[in-house]
């Protein structure tokens, strides 16, 4: 799979957790060990993504390459740069979710923190939900059609 990396261990699982009044996000505790830097959180597809720096930068680096080729307008690049945080896990496990991304992906106290392979979604508990038995039947058609192992 491409932007592999030297990630030993993709991020996998669905983790139930809560917001505190602050923003601040306890994550589990099989994920931190990929976050002894810096970590950047983006807005994604109606939630939160948390990358590693690694990962991040790889899909900095692939979106220039398809800006100056053509395949991308600039504003996507521009877009996720404006929009994107630095953070870094504090010494109990935390990020804290700045306001507009929490906004942005309608996150409330309840949220739901899942692995995406190369990334990890941080998802409001009620619409996360309201996919997971499409997300079952994607899933096994994916592997019905022999994508799966």
């Amino acid at each position: 799979m491409e932007g592999r990396g030297d990630l030993a261990m993709p991020f996998v699982g669905t983790h139930d957790h809560t917001l505190d009044d602050k923003g601040r996000l306890v994550m589990p505790a099989k994920f931190r060990t990929h976050f002894d830097g810096p970590a950047y959180l983006s807005p994604w597809a109606g939630c939160v993504a948390l990358w590693t720096a690694d990962r991040f930068e790889s899909m900095v680096r692939r979106l220039e390459e398809e800006v100056r080729s053509g395949e991308t307008e600039p504003a996507v690049l521009r877009g996720l740069a404006a929009r994107s945080e630095e953070v870094r896990l504090d010494p109990q496990g935390r990020i804290i979710v700045p306001p507009r991304l929490r906004e942005f992906a309608a996150l409330d106290r309840d949220v739901v923190i899942c692995g995406a392979i190369d990334w990890i979604e941080i998802w409001n508990a009620p619409d996360w939900e309201g996919m997971a038995d499409e997300l079952d039947r994607s899933v096994a058609e994916a592997f019905r059609r022999g994508s799966g192992i």
